[in-house]
Protein backbone atom coordinates (compact mmCIF):
# COMPACT_ATOMS: atom_id res chain seq x y z
CA UNK A 1 0.00 0.00 0.00
CA UNK A 2 1.26 3.50 -0.86
CA UNK A 3 0.50 5.93 1.96
CA UNK A 4 1.00 9.70 1.98
CA UNK A 5 1.28 11.41 5.38
CA UNK A 6 0.92 15.22 5.50
CA UNK A 7 1.91 16.70 8.86
CA UNK A 8 2.88 20.35 8.75
CA UNK A 9 6.45 19.44 9.86
CA UNK A 10 8.37 16.21 10.40
CA UNK A 11 11.54 14.68 11.86
CA UNK A 12 13.94 16.11 13.00
CA UNK A 13 11.28 18.55 14.23
CA UNK A 14 9.82 17.18 17.47
CA UNK A 15 6.29 17.74 18.71
CA UNK A 16 3.12 15.79 19.42
CA UNK A 17 1.86 15.46 15.84
CA UNK A 18 5.36 15.09 14.40
CA UNK A 19 6.20 12.23 16.79
CA UNK A 20 2.86 10.57 16.06
CA UNK A 21 3.52 10.60 12.31
CA UNK A 22 7.14 9.48 12.71
CA UNK A 23 6.47 6.44 14.89
CA UNK A 24 3.29 5.45 13.07
CA UNK A 25 5.02 5.70 9.69
CA UNK A 26 8.04 3.71 10.89
CA UNK A 27 5.78 0.85 12.01
CA UNK A 28 3.76 0.96 8.78
CA UNK A 29 7.02 0.57 6.86
CA UNK A 30 7.81 -2.48 9.00
CA UNK A 31 4.43 -3.88 7.99
CA UNK A 32 5.53 -3.67 4.36
CA UNK A 33 3.91 -0.42 3.22
CA UNK A 34 5.44 2.45 1.25
CA UNK A 35 5.12 5.62 3.30
CA UNK A 36 5.95 9.12 2.11
CA UNK A 37 5.79 12.27 4.21
CA UNK A 38 5.30 15.67 2.55
CA UNK A 39 5.88 18.61 4.89
CA UNK A 40 7.52 21.99 5.45
CA UNK A 41 11.32 22.14 5.59
CA UNK A 42 11.61 23.09 9.28
CA UNK A 43 14.21 22.80 10.67
CA UNK A 44 16.17 23.12 7.40
CA UNK A 45 17.15 19.62 6.24
CA UNK A 46 17.68 17.73 3.01
CA UNK A 47 14.72 18.41 0.68
CA UNK A 48 14.54 14.77 -0.41
CA UNK A 49 15.39 12.33 2.35
CA UNK A 50 14.74 8.88 3.77
CA UNK A 51 14.57 8.14 7.50
CA UNK A 52 13.86 4.65 8.87
CA UNK A 53 12.45 3.61 5.51
CA UNK A 54 10.14 6.66 5.32
CA UNK A 55 10.48 8.80 2.18
CA UNK A 56 10.41 12.52 2.99
CA UNK A 57 9.80 15.48 0.73
CA UNK A 58 10.41 18.79 2.49
CA UNK A 59 9.04 21.98 0.93
CA UNK A 60 10.10 25.60 1.28
CA UNK A 61 7.70 27.83 3.21
CA UNK A 62 7.12 31.58 2.92
CA UNK A 63 5.50 32.28 6.29
CA UNK A 64 4.29 30.74 9.51
CA UNK A 65 0.78 31.55 10.68
CA UNK A 66 -0.53 30.25 14.02
CA UNK A 67 2.09 27.50 14.19
CA UNK A 68 1.37 26.42 10.58
CA UNK A 69 3.96 26.69 7.82
CA UNK A 70 2.62 28.04 4.52
CA UNK A 71 4.18 26.00 1.70
CA UNK A 72 3.10 27.26 -1.76
CA UNK A 73 4.42 24.12 -3.46
CA UNK A 74 2.35 21.79 -1.29
CA UNK A 75 -0.69 21.27 -3.58
CA UNK A 76 1.55 20.70 -6.61
CA UNK A 77 3.68 18.20 -4.72
CA UNK A 78 0.61 16.27 -3.59
CA UNK A 79 -0.96 16.30 -7.02
CA UNK A 80 2.18 14.77 -8.51
CA UNK A 81 2.13 11.75 -6.17
CA UNK A 82 0.76 8.30 -6.87
CA UNK A 83 -0.74 6.79 -3.71
CA UNK A 84 -3.50 4.57 -2.34
CA UNK A 85 -4.48 6.58 0.73
CA UNK A 86 -3.89 10.05 2.17
CA UNK A 87 -3.50 10.56 5.93
CA UNK A 88 -3.56 14.12 7.23
CA UNK A 89 -3.77 15.81 10.62
CA UNK A 90 -5.62 18.53 12.53
CA UNK A 91 -4.76 21.09 14.01
CA UNK A 92 -2.61 22.06 10.99
CA UNK A 93 -5.01 23.69 8.53
CA UNK A 94 -2.91 24.40 5.44
CA UNK A 95 -1.59 20.89 4.88
CA UNK A 96 -4.87 19.27 5.99
CA UNK A 97 -7.04 21.40 3.70
CA UNK A 98 -4.90 20.81 0.61
CA UNK A 99 -4.79 17.10 1.43
CA UNK A 100 -8.59 17.11 1.46
CA UNK A 101 -8.85 18.99 -1.84
CA UNK A 102 -6.28 16.86 -3.68
CA UNK A 103 -7.61 13.54 -2.36
CA UNK A 104 -11.11 14.48 -3.49
CA UNK A 105 -9.82 15.56 -6.91
CA UNK A 106 -7.89 12.28 -7.30
CA UNK A 107 -10.75 10.23 -5.78
CA UNK A 108 -8.50 8.70 -3.16
CA UNK A 109 -9.49 7.83 0.45
CA UNK A 110 -8.74 10.47 3.09
CA UNK A 111 -8.03 9.72 6.74
CA UNK A 112 -7.83 12.58 9.25
CA UNK A 113 -6.31 12.16 12.69
CA UNK A 114 -8.03 14.82 14.76
CA UNK A 115 -5.55 15.53 17.55
CA UNK A 116 -7.41 18.53 18.97
CA UNK A 117 -9.63 21.51 18.12
CA UNK A 118 -8.16 24.63 16.55
CA UNK A 119 -8.56 27.58 18.90
CA UNK A 120 -6.71 30.83 19.49
CA UNK A 121 -6.65 33.99 21.56
CA UNK A 122 -7.38 37.56 20.53
CA UNK A 123 -7.55 38.03 16.75
CA UNK A 124 -6.37 34.45 16.25
CA UNK A 125 -9.53 33.25 17.99
CA UNK A 126 -11.74 35.00 15.39
CA UNK A 127 -9.66 33.51 12.58
CA UNK A 128 -9.95 30.06 14.17
CA UNK A 129 -13.74 30.38 14.50
CA UNK A 130 -14.05 31.40 10.84
CA UNK A 131 -11.86 28.49 9.75
CA UNK A 132 -13.78 26.01 11.90
CA UNK A 133 -17.13 27.08 10.45
CA UNK A 134 -15.90 26.87 6.85
CA UNK A 135 -12.79 24.94 5.81
CA UNK A 136 -12.78 22.54 8.78
CA UNK A 137 -16.37 21.58 8.06
CA UNK A 138 -15.44 20.84 4.44
CA UNK A 139 -12.42 18.79 5.55
CA UNK A 140 -14.44 16.64 7.94
CA UNK A 141 -17.18 16.17 5.34
CA UNK A 142 -14.59 14.96 2.82
CA UNK A 143 -12.85 12.61 5.28
CA UNK A 144 -13.60 8.93 4.85
CA UNK A 145 -12.46 8.20 8.40
CA UNK A 146 -11.63 10.43 11.38
CA UNK A 147 -9.25 9.03 13.97
CA UNK A 148 -9.32 10.39 17.52
CA UNK A 149 -6.85 9.30 20.18
CA UNK A 150 -9.25 9.09 23.13
CA UNK A 151 -12.99 8.36 23.18
CA UNK A 152 -13.79 11.36 25.41
CA UNK A 153 -12.70 13.74 22.68
CA UNK A 154 -16.07 13.39 20.97
CA UNK A 155 -17.47 14.96 24.12
CA UNK A 156 -14.73 17.59 24.49
CA UNK A 157 -14.57 18.76 20.87
CA UNK A 158 -16.86 21.50 19.58
CA UNK A 159 -16.95 20.06 16.07
CA UNK A 160 -16.94 16.25 16.05
CA UNK A 161 -20.43 15.33 17.25
CA UNK A 162 -21.88 15.35 13.71
CA UNK A 163 -19.31 12.85 12.45
CA UNK A 164 -19.64 10.02 14.95
CA UNK A 165 -20.35 7.50 12.19
CA UNK A 166 -16.89 8.22 10.67
CA UNK A 167 -14.92 8.17 13.91
CA UNK A 168 -12.47 5.46 14.99
CA UNK A 169 -10.59 5.58 18.30
CA UNK A 170 -6.90 4.68 18.00
CA UNK A 171 -4.72 5.85 20.92
CA UNK A 172 -1.26 7.31 20.69
CA UNK A 173 1.69 5.07 21.36
CA UNK A 174 5.26 4.97 22.58
CA UNK A 175 8.43 3.28 21.35
CA UNK A 176 9.19 0.93 24.26
CA UNK A 177 12.57 0.04 22.75
CA UNK A 178 13.67 3.68 22.92
CA UNK A 179 11.81 4.80 26.04
CA UNK A 180 12.96 2.35 28.68
CA UNK A 181 14.70 2.06 32.03
CA UNK A 182 18.37 3.08 32.00
CA UNK A 183 20.99 2.23 34.57
CA UNK A 184 20.65 5.68 36.11
CA UNK A 185 19.85 6.64 39.71
CA UNK A 186 16.86 8.95 40.04
CA UNK A 187 17.64 12.41 41.38
CA UNK A 188 15.87 12.91 44.70
CA UNK A 189 12.85 15.25 44.78
CA UNK A 190 13.17 16.18 41.11
CA UNK A 191 10.22 16.90 38.82
CA UNK A 192 10.35 17.08 35.04
CA UNK A 193 8.09 19.14 32.76
CA UNK A 194 8.45 19.14 28.98
CA UNK A 195 6.75 21.40 26.42
CA UNK A 196 7.27 24.20 23.96
CA UNK A 197 7.21 27.44 25.92
CA UNK A 198 5.03 29.52 23.63
CA UNK A 199 1.55 31.08 23.71
CA UNK A 200 -0.03 28.14 21.89
CA UNK A 201 1.23 25.67 24.52
CA UNK A 202 0.12 27.60 27.63
CA UNK A 203 -2.56 24.93 27.94
CA UNK A 204 0.15 22.56 29.23
CA UNK A 205 -0.37 24.27 32.61
CA UNK A 206 3.15 25.35 33.57
CA UNK A 207 1.75 28.43 35.38
CA UNK A 208 -0.18 26.14 37.74
CA UNK A 209 2.82 23.87 38.25
CA UNK A 210 5.03 26.79 39.29
CA UNK A 211 2.40 27.91 41.81
CA UNK A 212 2.24 24.35 43.12
CA UNK A 213 6.03 24.32 43.65
CA UNK A 214 5.63 27.30 46.01
CA UNK A 215 3.36 25.11 48.18
CA UNK A 216 5.55 22.00 47.92
CA UNK A 217 8.62 24.02 48.89
CA UNK A 218 7.20 24.52 52.40
CA UNK A 219 7.26 20.74 53.00
CA UNK A 220 10.18 19.74 50.76
CA UNK A 221 12.64 22.69 50.63
CA UNK A 222 15.00 20.98 48.17
CA UNK A 223 12.28 20.36 45.57
CA UNK A 224 13.66 20.85 42.06
CA UNK A 225 11.68 21.37 38.84
CA UNK A 226 13.47 20.80 35.54
CA UNK A 227 11.73 22.54 32.62
CA UNK A 228 12.54 21.23 29.16
CA UNK A 229 11.71 23.28 26.09
CA UNK A 230 12.13 26.78 24.70
CA UNK A 231 9.91 29.37 23.06
CA UNK A 232 8.65 32.94 23.06
CA UNK A 233 7.34 32.73 26.64
CA UNK A 234 10.68 31.75 28.20
CA UNK A 235 11.16 35.26 29.61
CA UNK A 236 7.57 35.26 30.93
CA UNK A 237 8.12 32.01 32.85
CA UNK A 238 11.60 33.08 34.00
CA UNK A 239 10.12 36.26 35.51
CA UNK A 240 7.36 34.21 37.13
CA UNK A 241 10.00 31.99 38.76
CA UNK A 242 11.76 35.06 40.17
CA UNK A 243 8.51 36.67 41.37
CA UNK A 244 7.48 33.44 43.14
CA UNK A 245 10.87 33.12 44.85
CA UNK A 246 11.73 29.86 43.09
CA UNK A 247 15.12 30.67 41.57
CA UNK A 248 16.78 27.89 43.61
CA UNK A 249 14.04 25.38 42.82
CA UNK A 250 13.52 25.74 39.06
CA UNK A 251 15.95 25.13 36.21
CA UNK A 252 15.29 25.90 32.53
CA UNK A 253 17.21 23.40 30.39
CA UNK A 254 16.03 24.69 27.00
CA UNK A 255 15.63 22.40 24.02
CA UNK A 256 16.45 18.81 24.98
CA UNK A 257 17.92 16.75 22.12
CA UNK A 258 16.11 13.60 21.17
CA UNK A 259 19.02 11.41 22.25
CA UNK A 260 18.94 12.92 25.77
CA UNK A 261 15.21 12.89 26.53
CA UNK A 262 15.13 9.30 27.84
CA UNK A 263 17.85 10.18 30.32
CA UNK A 264 15.76 13.10 31.63
CA UNK A 265 12.73 10.86 32.15
CA UNK A 266 14.90 8.31 33.96
CA UNK A 267 16.58 10.82 36.28
CA UNK A 268 13.28 12.40 37.38
CA UNK A 269 11.35 11.38 40.48
CA UNK A 270 8.07 12.41 38.80
CA UNK A 271 7.00 13.59 35.36
CA UNK A 272 4.28 16.27 35.50
CA UNK A 273 1.85 17.32 32.75
CA UNK A 274 -0.82 19.56 34.33
CA UNK A 275 -2.78 20.32 31.12
CA UNK A 276 -5.72 22.69 31.54
CA UNK A 277 -7.60 22.65 28.19
CA UNK A 278 -9.64 19.64 27.07
CA UNK A 279 -9.98 21.28 23.64
CA UNK A 280 -6.25 21.61 23.04
CA UNK A 281 -4.80 18.59 24.85
CA UNK A 282 -5.65 15.74 22.52
CA UNK A 283 -3.73 13.02 24.35
CA UNK A 284 -0.36 13.77 26.02
CA UNK A 285 2.22 11.42 24.50
CA UNK A 286 4.90 12.61 26.95
CA UNK A 287 2.99 10.90 29.77
CA UNK A 288 3.35 7.57 27.96
CA UNK A 289 7.06 8.22 27.37
CA UNK A 290 7.63 8.86 31.06
CA UNK A 291 5.70 5.76 32.10
CA UNK A 292 7.68 3.63 29.64
CA UNK A 293 10.79 4.80 31.54
CA UNK A 294 9.18 3.67 34.82
CA UNK A 295 8.76 7.22 36.10
CA UNK A 296 5.59 7.98 38.12
CA UNK A 297 3.39 10.61 36.50
CA UNK A 298 1.03 13.35 37.58
CA UNK A 299 -1.44 14.69 35.06
CA UNK A 300 -5.02 15.92 34.77
CA UNK A 301 -8.35 14.31 33.97
CA UNK A 302 -8.40 15.60 30.39
CA UNK A 303 -5.26 13.73 29.28
CA UNK A 304 -6.02 10.73 27.07
CA UNK A 305 -4.35 8.14 29.29
CA UNK A 306 -5.82 9.50 32.56
CA UNK A 307 -8.27 6.66 33.22
CA UNK A 308 -5.59 4.01 32.68
CA UNK A 309 -3.12 5.84 34.95
CA UNK A 310 -5.72 5.73 37.73
CA UNK A 311 -6.68 2.11 37.12
CA UNK A 312 -3.09 0.85 36.94
CA UNK A 313 -1.77 3.00 39.83
CA UNK A 314 0.94 4.47 37.60
CA UNK A 315 0.63 7.95 39.06
CA UNK A 316 -1.93 10.48 40.24
CA UNK A 317 -4.63 12.22 38.20
CA UNK A 318 -6.04 15.54 39.41
CA UNK A 319 -8.56 18.13 38.16
CA UNK A 320 -7.09 20.81 35.86
CA UNK A 321 -6.28 24.33 37.09
CA UNK A 322 -5.80 23.25 40.70
CA UNK A 323 -2.37 24.09 42.10
CA UNK A 324 -3.33 22.95 45.62
CA UNK A 325 -4.22 19.41 44.52
CA UNK A 326 -1.20 19.34 42.23
CA UNK A 327 1.03 20.17 45.20
CA UNK A 328 -0.64 17.46 47.31
CA UNK A 329 -0.03 14.88 44.56
CA UNK A 330 3.65 15.86 44.26
CA UNK A 331 4.18 15.62 48.01
CA UNK A 332 2.36 12.28 48.19
CA UNK A 333 4.56 10.62 45.56
CA UNK A 334 7.82 12.14 46.83
CA UNK A 335 6.99 10.85 50.33
CA UNK A 336 5.98 7.41 49.07
CA UNK A 337 8.35 4.73 50.37
CA UNK A 338 7.93 2.59 47.22
CA UNK A 339 7.43 4.93 44.21
CA UNK A 340 9.07 2.30 41.99
CA UNK A 341 5.80 0.32 42.15
CA UNK A 342 4.03 3.15 40.30
CA UNK A 343 6.90 3.22 37.82
CA UNK A 344 6.80 -0.50 37.03
CA UNK A 345 2.99 -0.36 36.76
CA UNK A 346 3.36 2.39 34.16
CA UNK A 347 5.73 0.46 31.92
CA UNK A 348 3.56 -2.64 32.18
CA UNK A 349 0.52 -0.62 31.07
CA UNK A 350 2.37 0.91 28.12
CA UNK A 351 3.65 -2.46 26.89
CA UNK A 352 0.17 -3.97 27.12
CA UNK A 353 -1.82 -1.20 25.45
CA UNK A 354 0.26 1.60 23.93
CA UNK A 355 3.01 0.20 21.70
CA UNK A 356 3.29 1.76 18.25
CA UNK A 357 3.46 -1.68 16.64
CA UNK A 358 -0.02 -2.58 17.90
CA UNK A 359 -1.41 0.86 17.08
CA UNK A 360 -0.03 0.68 13.52
CA UNK A 361 -1.81 -2.64 13.01
CA UNK A 362 -5.11 -1.03 14.06
CA UNK A 363 -4.50 1.88 11.69
CA UNK A 364 -3.66 -0.55 8.88
CA UNK A 365 -7.07 -2.18 9.39
CA UNK A 366 -8.75 1.21 8.87
CA UNK A 367 -6.77 1.75 5.66
CA UNK A 368 -7.66 -1.72 4.34
CA UNK A 369 -11.38 -1.11 4.84
CA UNK A 370 -11.18 2.10 2.81
CA UNK A 371 -9.29 0.72 -0.19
Amino acid sequence: MKIIQTPVRFYPFTGGVENYVYYMSKELVRLGHDVKVICANEPPSKKEDKVDGIDIKRLSYIAKIANTNITPGFPFALNGEDYDIMHTHIPTPWSADWSSIISKFKKKPLVVTYHNDIIGSGIANYIAKFYNSTALKSLLNNADKIIITQPNYIKYSLYLDKYEDKIEVVPNGVDVEKFKVLNITKTKNTLFFLSLLDEFHKYKGLDYLLKAIVIVKNSIPDIKLIIGGKGALLDYYSKMVVDLGLTKNVEFHGFIPDDKIVEYYNRSSIFVLPSISSLQEGFGIVVLEAMACETPVISTEIVGVAADVKKSNSGIIIPPKNSDQLAEAIIKILNDKNPEIMGSNGRKLVKEKYTWSGIAVNTEKIYNKLI
